[in-house]
Formats: C-alpha cells, sequence, structure tokens
C-alpha cells in the first residue's frame, strides 16, 4: 500500500499536530469532541486500583478515545512501548502493571507533551518508565525489543500507516501484542488531499 502523502503534506500534518497537542499539553479540557480528564478515563473503565493510585493531576490530563488494557492486561515484568504517549497516563498505568522488573517506553513527536508526561511521571513513584522524542514511523528501537505495544488516539494522526505497522512488528517480540485504542473514518475518504489535510485532525 503506498502512501499518496508529499514531503509538503507532511510538514503540515506535524505542523499541526504540534500546534494542537502543545495545547494539550496544558489542558485537554473543552479541545475534544469526547470526554477527557477523570469523566474519560472513567467512562474508559480502566482499573479503578490503578486510577486511584494517580494524582489527580495525572488523570486530569488524560484524553485517550479508548482503554487499549481491555484488550490484554499487561503482566509483571513486559517491556511496552507506548506509541504517541502524550501526558503520559497510559504509559504510567502501563508501568505499574509491568511493575519493577519491567520498562515501559513511551515516544512523542510534542516537546510539550513530553514536558507534560516527565512532569506527570515525576509526580509518581515509578523508575521502570522513561519517555523520548521519537515517530511510530521510526523506532528507534532494536527488532524484538519489546512484549507490548500499545496505543491510544494516535495512530489516525499517522501519515504513513503502512510503515508504522513495519516499524510496530519489527519492534515486537514474536508472538507480542499490539493493542490500540482509536477513531476510523465512517464512509468515503476524500480523495482531493488538500481537503483531507483541513480535516486532518476533525
Amino acid at each position: 500500500m503506498k502512501t499518496d502523502i508529499t514531503p509538503g503534506d507532511r510538514k503540515k500534518i506535524e505542523e499541526g499536530i504540534r500546534e494542537k497537542y502543545s495545547k494539550v499539553a496544558d489542558s485537554p479540557h473543552g479541545l475534544f469532541a469526547y470526554p477527557t480528564g477523570r469523566s474519560g478515563i472513567e467512562a474508559q473503565k480502566y482499573a479503578p486500583e490503578l486510577v486511584s493510585a494517580l494524582p489527580e493531576e495525572i488523570i486530569s490530563s488524560y484524553c485517550g478515545v479508548g482503554n487499549p488494557f481491555s484488550l490484554r492486561q499487561i503482566q509483571t515484568g513486559e517491556s511496552v512501548l507506548d506509541i504517541g504517549s502524550g501526558a503520559g497516563v497510559d504509559t504510567l498505568i502501563a508501568a505499574m502493571m509491568a511493575g519493577p522488573t519491567g520498562k515501559v517506553v513511551g515516544i512523542d513527536i510534542v516537546p510539550e507533551m513530553l514536558r507534560r508526561a516527565e512532569s506527570n511521571l515525576a509526580m509518581t513513584d515509578l523508575h521502570n518508565v522513561t519517555f523520548r522524542m521519537a515517530s511510530g514511523e521510526d523506532l528507534p528501537f532494536l527488532d524484538a525489543e519489546f512484549d507490548s505495544v500499545i496505543s491510544n488516539g494516535v495512530i489516525n494522526l499517522i501519515p504513513d500507516k503502512p510503515r508504522l505497522l513495519k516499524e510496530v512488528i519489527r519492534v515486537l517480540k514474536p508472538g507480542g501484542s499490539l493493542m490500540l485504542a482509536d477513531q476510523v473514518a465512517i464512509g468515503s475518504v476524500q480523495k482531493d488531499m488538500k481537503a483531507r489535510l483541513a480535516n486532518w485532525f476533525q
């Protein structure tokens, strides 16, 4: 499957992502058509014991579209990659599940979101988490490095989805899990790239 997105289109998409999510880093409230913060995480039925272990300031930064952990629970000792980790709420929850013998890495392309994630991490006692600037289309990790890859509301924003999926398969161990929650377009996709770019974040 070949993508018809040009380098110029890609630049516009990345600039749009950075513009929107630099605001989300301060607070996601009012920036999405779905509930965020505590009402969002409760609507997605995250494990209450994990949610209650996080400070309210961390919970308030949640803006996921679903609950990737409803597909499979992270096991003790697992290595986990969170693509598009944002403020790091799912990353921190995965780290609690993986325990001190596990490791969790969150990646994002928005510096402000990475700073918010680091700030959220500093409010916890977790020592098995790192955050890195990286794109899902070019993962800076070894082959077969992770037991699980998670993502929440991010893959719809990534221009080259076939490349992303190849990278996910590459970094997953044999038999590893991809657990994602995302939004999908209903109906026909606009063929005109200019129109598609204008509605990329809708």
